[in-house]
């Protein structure tokens, strides 16, 4: 049996036969810093060569949160400077390509807001279970970077383009209620029943057949392996914003609780660059 005690940003136990939970628990929202954005980077290879787990439960510390997403630490430390921002995009790769190849089915609880990072590991669960008031947003155009991460591989495979589009460059929220009726959630239920309802799939997953499920879901996830490309490119794009003049000003903005005032031109715009 694996242990995880090195994962030390993370709340894990084992609540259940065969069933593992991760719980995000922390301030500003359980805001993924640098120390848990590394250890949700990795926890997934870790948890694949452990037999004993059968289903993986995630979910936020508490009933009205499950993450606000990377925390401003975190994005100050890659603005800042290149050697941080270079480590976080090798991590953001890493978290979603070992999400994707981890064999055990993974069961996320999404109650309140889910951004971010943390939003990765909801959309990127095998089944996902959200409260009616669950807040689902990407946030990334409103910090003033692409919409990297999962995104571009998830969102038009579960909700098809115009609404894909629609949310990712408005920066709209979506609800549980939404979400499910999209198709970006399996499942919407009332808020106070989303731990339970959650526990209950992962439970029922860890008592089936191991191979067959774990074989299913790597043939299906075949579906975001061919997209490879278009997540790699999302990810160059994000990272590339992080060393431009939007995400300060997005950065600023958020700290000061007000809206941003973008005005750089935009990359692919006609007309000459000046050089300095």
């Amino acid at each position: 049996m694996q242990t995880y005690d090195d994962f030390e940003s993370l709340t894990i136990d084992r609540p259940s036969e065969g069933v593992l939970r991760i719980v995000l628990d922390g301030p500003d929202m359980h805001a993924v810093g640098p120390q848990r954005h590394s250890d949700l980077a990795d926890i997934w290879t870790r948890i694949a060569r452990d037999e004993s787990v059968k289903a993986v439960l995630i979910r936020g510390e508490g009933d009205r949160v499950f993450s606000a997403g990377g925390s401003f630490d975190l994005v100050e430390d890659m603005v800042g400077d290149w050697h941080d921002r270079t480590r976080v995009l090798r991590e953001a790769r890493d978290l979603v390509r070992n999400l994707i190849d981890l064999p055990q089915p993974l069961v996320s609880a999404i109650n309140g807001p889910a951004v971010g990072a943390g939003l990765v590991t909801a959309m990127l669960s095998d089944i996902s279970v959200a409260g009616r008031r669950a807040k689902i947003i990407d946030g990334h155009v409103r910090l003033g970077v692409a919409a990297g991460d999962h995104a571009a591989i998830t969102w038009p495979l579960f909700a098809g383009m115009p609404k894909a589009k629609y949310h990712l460059l408005l920066n709209e929220v979506m609800t549980g209620e939404e979400a499910e009726r999209l198709g970006m959630v399996s499942l919407c239920v009332d808020d106070d029943q989303v731990q339970d309802k959650a526990m209950e799939i992962a439970e029922r997953l860890a008592g089936g057949s191991a191979s067959s499920i774990q074989f299913s879901k790597h043939a299906l996830n075949n579906w975001y392996r061919q997209n490879w490309a278009i997540f790699d490119a999302s990810l160059g794009y994000e990272f590339y914003g992080f060393g431009g003049p939007d995400v300060q000003e997005g950065v600023a903005s958020h700290r000061a609780k007000r809206d941003p005032d973008f005005n750089a031109p935009g990359p692919l715009f006609t007309g000459k660059v000046e050089r300095r």
